[in-house]
């Protein structure tokens, strides 16, 4: 009998690290700035604010540098190459654009490296070329012109046709100089820096409230508040957002698996493609001697896929590709949140325009490693003063949409409108309770109202309300992850209503399952 496959919550990162235990806020609070978000982009931010000497308190809804269940700190490249970033950005927002972004980029690898050796932090180093390749020779010609683009703005890039991969290809964009990392083992230690140089982390403490004024006010769950000079939203996806972000982000999810493979079998390239819903490739030190195989790929919105189908399409496309793979043990298996903006570019700075102390950094459309170190930097210009990077205007989140992205836009909005009025023209998505499978969940009309049912192993039933708490969107069920996400905006919550992954501040609410689990008819 096959040995048992591991929760697909089960990320090398997380399990390969302590779990942290600061405390939850239990009395009121006053800090220079409040950061609400224990990620990457949290917390270099407020290292960067700290030694800027400012006051810095950070607000982690769940623990620090763990994703909020959300994206478990993905594959962890920390690298300028961003697929075939570089020609279309050079295209649609000119040169100088396109060398700032490749600047900004390259610096934060360059900043990691520094910080490591500075703070004496043992975080796997390992430097790397960064390869974007293709299989299909048609697009050759696409690759060539992303090399030229990135030597262009100003990256060490080439056009070559071989590799270290155990397959063959048809050419790829190779960019020297980057880094591969353990990103918790960074930020672990970062924030133990942080504050043995008084800085202040709060765990499990919620943002649900923010008012912006003179000073910031932010309410937690339990209902302590932190005041502010000024508050930085660094929660991947904008929990407070009167710029509307929201209409110009779109969730995007993908699945990782992992396994220990022979050293010399696990390439030492990191390696992207965009054929087949995306595929990626790295290796990372494992026990033994061994190499651990890290594979991601097939991005799904959340809400709309059957995941555990996309979860065995890639272990089959890793055990086709990669031999060593397939004779491996996979040990690991989790899955990855992002948002990518209409123009591709993170918005990073002032949330809206009508704010002096607030700012936000999301969008980093799954470049989230080297755009959290940036982040980080110039958020700190902004708020403690000073010099700005030349960047700072490519990532402001006030600036307008280009006339060219209305057509991402509409698109988008198309189908969040798809979701939040189509959605409710069904009856259910199933007949009855009873058509759920065990292990499983799905949206039943009960007593008239639509609820969220989950019938766990045992067959016990439960039920919330269906509706998101960010909008209203229905929610859908993650069959593989057991979670609830809306399709709209990205939310996700627990089997026990419990907000896993913001938007959403709030829980969805409990709804009682009636003696006869048949739903009645409007």
């Amino acid at each position: 009998m096959d040995a048992p496959r591991p929760p697909i919550d089960e990320s090398y990162w997380m399990a390969t690290t302590p779990s942290t235990r600061y405390p939850a806020p239990d009395t009121d609070l006053t800090a220079d700035v409040a950061v609400v978000g224990g990620g990457i982009a949290g917390l270099c931010t407020a290292w960067d604010l700290l030694r800027a000497g400012l006051d810095v308190v950070v607000l982690e809804a769940d623990r620090i540098a763990a994703g909020v269940r959300a994206c478990w700190l993905h594959p962890a490249k920390m690298t300028a190459a961003h697929g075939l970033m570089y020609a279309r950005l050079e295209a649609e927002r000119g040169a100088d654009d396109a060398a700032l972004y490749a600047r900004s980029q390259q610096e934060a690898v360059e900043r990691t490296v520094s910080l490591c050796a500075e703070l004496g932090i043992d975080a796997d180093l390992e430097r790397a070329p960064a390869l974007t390749y293709a299989q299909d020779p048609g697009r050759v010609g696409e690759l060539e012109q992303e090399a030229a683009a990135a030597r262009r703005a100003g990256l060490d890039a080439s056009f070559v046709t071989d590799t270290d991969l155990p397959f063959d290809i048809a050419g790829a964009v190779r960019v020297e100089g980057q880094l591969q990392f353990h990103p918790r083992k960074f930020l672990l230690a970062l924030a133990e820096h942080f504050t043995s140089s008084g800085g202040r982390i709060f765990e499990r403490a919620r943002v649900t409230g923010l008012h912006d004024g003179h000073r910031c006010r932010l309410t937690t769950e339990s209902g302590t508040t932190v005041e502010s000079r000024d508050a930085v939203i660094a929660t991947h996806y904008p929990v407070f957002d009167r710029s509307l972000l929201f209409t110009l982000l779109k969730p995007r999810r993908e699945l990782v698996v992992a396994a220990p493979v022979p050293s010399d079998a696990a390439p030492r390239g990191m390696y992207l493609t965009p054929e087949g819903g995306v595929r990626s490739l790295r290796g990372a030190p494992y026990d033994d001697g061994r190499r651990l195989l890290i594979v991601t790929g097939e991005s799904f919105e959340p809400g709309t896929a059957d995941v555990r189908e996309r979860l065995e399409r890639l272990t089959q496309w890793a055990g086709a590709q990669l031999p060593h793979f397939a004779e491996a043990d996979i040990r690991y298996r989790w899955a990855a949140q992002d948002n990518d903006s209409v123009d591709h570019l993170p918005y990073v700075g002032h949330a809206h325009p009508g704010t002096q102390h607030v700012y936000v950094a999301t969008g980093f459309g799954g470049w989230g490693m080297s755009n959290g170190v940036m982040a980080g930097r110039l958020l700190t210009a902004h708020v403690a003063g000073g010099p700005r990077p030349p960047w700072t205007e490519l990532y402001d989140p006030r600036r307008l949409p280009p006339v060219r992205d209305a057509a991402r836009l509409a698109a988008h909005q198309a189908a969040v409108a798809k979701h939040f009025v189509g959605d409710r023209l069904h009856t259910t998505h199933v007949d009855s309770v009873r058509d759920i499978p065990l292990g499983s969940g799905a949206v039943v009309r009960l007593d008239g109202r639509r609820c969220a049912v989950h019938r766990d192993e045992s067959g016990q039933v439960s039920a919330l309300s269906a509706r998101c708490t960010h909008l209203g969107c229905l929610v859908h069920f993650n069959n593989a992850e057991q979670a609830w996400e809306c399709p709209c905006h990205g939310s996700r919550f627990a089997t026990d209503g419990s907000v896993l992954h913001g938007p959403a501040t709030r829980p969805l609410p409990p709804r009682e399952v009636p003696e006869s689990t048949e739903p009645t008819e409007p």
